[in-house]
């Protein structure tokens, strides 16, 4: 099956860059909350995937139906994000010392709050719902031409997935590095530049959304 193990792990990097405020949205969490902090938010992001995976899988007829309802997911997915934005950009209030960057000592209750949200961003994301639906509908069409359909769809959504959370755990780390040398203002300046972010992807959707149905 090693077409489907180069399969599975394309398809995790193509994931890994392609979902947009997603990235932006682990790295300030990551730097914001710390190691701990920023794990608890893409292992909730990694339970949505494995979520609407199987979900794909299993109820291919009902998450087409889902999906059928193109426009309402676009624009509440894009309105979302564009409340995210506007908030981070223009209403969230700066830390005023540097210990609220440098030390956060977590309940499990917040633990949860982290993961909850990072599984609530990412199904509500509709890059994310839209890359599952399509590459799940073509791999399940490849997976007739192997002998063990089952077994290779496995593998692949398998390999993908890994390689997703091991790409996060990069981001996670990576961000952790920058954290010690923040300050307050420089916080401030990051949510600032992930609410812009997290607004153009809002109105980038809405653009593709009304200029495909302007087309048809």
């Amino acid at each position: 099956m090693v077409a489907a193990l180069i399969k599975g792990f394309f398809l995790g990097l193509l994931l890994a860059i392609s979902v947009g405020p997603i990235i932006f949205t682990i790295i300030k969490q990551s730097i914001k909350h710390g190691h701990k902090g920023g794990y608890a938010f893409i292992a909730g992001i990694s339970v949505s995937d494995i979520t609407l995976v199987l979900i794909c899988n299993s109820f291919a007829a009902l998450f087409a139906s889902i999906m059928a309802h193109e426009k309402a997911i676009f624009i509440v997915g894009s309105a979302f994000l564009l409340i995210l934005g506007v908030y981070a950009l223009f209403f969230k209030k700066p830390a005023t010392d540097n210990k609220e960057i440098k030390e956060k000592v977590f309940k499990k209750h917040e633990l949860l709050g982290l993961f909850a949200t990072g599984f609530i961003v990412n199904v509500i994301n509709p890059g994310t719902l839209f890359f599952w639906f399509v590459w799940t509908t073509a791999i399940l069409a490849d997976s007739k031409d192997y002998p063990h359909p089952i077994q290779y769809r496995a593998i692949v959504f398998a390999v993908c997935l890994l390689v997703v959370f091991s790409t996060d755990v990069i981001k996670v780390l990576l961000a952790g590095k920058l954290r010690s040398k923040l300050t307050p203002k420089v916080m401030h300046r990051l949510d600032q530049i992930l609410g812009a972010a997290l607004i153009i992807c809002g109105l980038v959707l809405l653009w593709k959304l009304f200029s495909h149905s302007s087309i048809h």
